[in-house]
């Protein structure tokens, strides 16, 4: 092959990592555990301290409001102006920015999410999961990285900013965005604060939760950091297949159709053909990003991939979580009938589809791929679920050039490239109301780390977090520069 198998294992891992750490894993069960609590001062101005109170808090999914009042008093006591967003659990979000959003300036906006998913066996932790442990080098717990730890480099930038520019008035207004349910995507957070403070917020671009830098992806041996700005997130199509039939009823005479059996020809049908391999613009860019950053003559195939699609396709194939960035999936999620025992023939069964579209195709053209497929006029097709096209967000904006400097600044010796994702989450509500909108996290985080997002013994190097919060800070002022 042109392509070592090394070489398609470096992209394997890096899309692994960014579909892990923008919430596709969730290992443990929803049980809340005890909450363990040490006294902590939370106007100790040092970030670790901070961060280490937050975590205290066992703020799971749908159990935000008391992590979300002690919050919201940190950055009121700092000086900041808050906006209540939302005062109850599953649905508590606050804004606390710059100056007034009475202002109407045009807003940066930071966001990041209160909730964490559960921490599972505590035995299975080496420091309790909420006791938000400092150690000389490390803060430990739940939500250490996803995502308070990324809350706190927000926040301190943002503080950072205040005083630096204190005797100045900026034509930005700057705001931390804390939103609810971010782990499960229900309806209080993100969607609620854009479908009722959008317009007060008036945001000129946000920037939320995305992947951090990673060390060792083209060379394990290397030290040189790869940071991924997200500006796409493919859509999801749910749909609902259901198919009835008379029938004897009793199982021990086997009609010649029944429900079962049919709509497991027709699902058959429908699986078994490969999806087709899509090159767009977005996955295009992608594949010659890397490779300028691969270089030597694995990366000139790369930064022709039209041209050499006859190389990369079968690559592509191999490697399932690569696939679904050049391809519209349908995963079968599940199957339902209404048989109560084994004897009896049910006379209605149904499926369901899960179904994700890359950026520019037509649902109703895959709808009617997809019937076709089926073969079956019977089987009654439901969309539960359709999300609406969103146009990526621009790489060529000043806003994202600027979080390209202020990493490039930050991380001299690192790489930047363009990104989709194959998942959706709070930024990509806001990419919907066609809000400028980029996932990163700019900080380094070496594997040993990442094995523990949404895992047992969750941490973040404090040294990591001060370069993640001065990255921030780079970003902000390159904002503000170039103004």
């Amino acid at each position: 092959m042109l392509l070592s198998h090394s070489f398609m294992k470096f992209i394997q891992r890096y899309l692994l990592v960014l579909f892990f750490w923008l919430g596709q894993i969730t290992i443990f069960s929803q049980n809340s555990i005890e909450n363990f609590k040490v006294l902590v001062n939370p106007t100790e101005p040092k970030m670790e301290v901070v961060l280490s109170n937050y975590i205290q808090f066992n703020s799971i999914s749908g159990n935000e409001k008391e992590a979300g009042e002690w919050l919201k008093k940190v950055c009121s006591d700092k000086g900041l102006h808050i906006t209540s967003m939302g005062t109850r659990n599953g649905n508590y979000n606050f804004s606390a920015s710059l100056y007034p959003l009475s202002k109407q300036l045009p807003n940066i906006i930071f966001l990041n999410h209160i909730d964490v998913v559960p921490s599972g066996d505590i035995a299975k932790w080496d420091y309790p999961p909420f006791s938000g442990k400092i150690t000389e080098t490390e803060i430990w717990g739940r939500g250490a990285f996803d995502n308070k730890g990324n809350a706190m480099m927000q926040l301190f930038a943002l503080l950072d900013i205040k005083e630096k520019y204190k005797d100045i008035q900026l034509p930005y207004n700057i705001t931390f965005l804390a939103v609810s349910v971010e782990e499960t995507q229900t309806e209080g957070g993100a969607q609620f604060v854009v479908e009722n403070y959008l317009e007060s917020l008036n945001p000129a671009v946000l920037i939320g939760e995305g992947a951090p830098g990673l060390i060792g992806i083209l060379d394990e041996t290397s030290t040189k950091p790869l940071f991924g700005i997200s500006v796409a997130h493919k859509r999801a199509l749910w749909i609902e297949l259901e198919l009835s039939i008379k029938t004897f009823g009793h199982g021990s005479v086997t009609p010649n159709n029944y429900p079962t059996k049919a709509m497991n020809k027709a699902l058959h049908r429908l699986l078994k053909k490969k999806s087709k391999v899509v090159y767009n613009d977005l996955n295009v860019d992608f594949l010659k990003q890397l490779g300028y950053v691969e270089k030597g003559f694995k990366g000139w195939i790369l930064k022709h991939p039209r041209l050499f699609k006859w190389v990369l396709t079968p690559q592509l194939r191999k490697k399932e979580e690569l696939f679904a960035l050049f391809s519209n999936t349908t995963t079968l999620t599940g199957i339902q009938s209404k048989g109560e025992t084994i004897n009896v023939i049910p006379s209605t069964i149904k499926a369901t589809l899960d179904c994700r579209l890359l950026p520019y195709e037509s649902s109703e053209l895959f709808l009617q791929k997809l019937k076709k497929r089926l073969n079956n006029d019977n089987i009654k097709v439901t969309i539960k679920e359709n999300m609406p096209d969103v146009i990526p967000s621009d790489n060529q904006t000043k806003y994202y050039q600027c979080i390209e400097r202020g990493l490039l600044q930050s991380y001299p010796d690192s790489d930047v490239i363009t990104t989709l994702l194959p998942n959706f989450n709070d930024v990509g509500i806001f990419r919907l109301f066609k809000v400028p909108a980029y996932a990163i996290t700019p900080l380094v985080l070496e594997r040993e780390y990442l094995e523990h997002i949404h895992n047992e013994n969750e941490r973040i190097p404090i040294d990591n977090l001060n370069k993640g919060k001065n990255a921030y800070v780079s970003i902000m002022n390159e904002i503000l520069k170039k103004q």
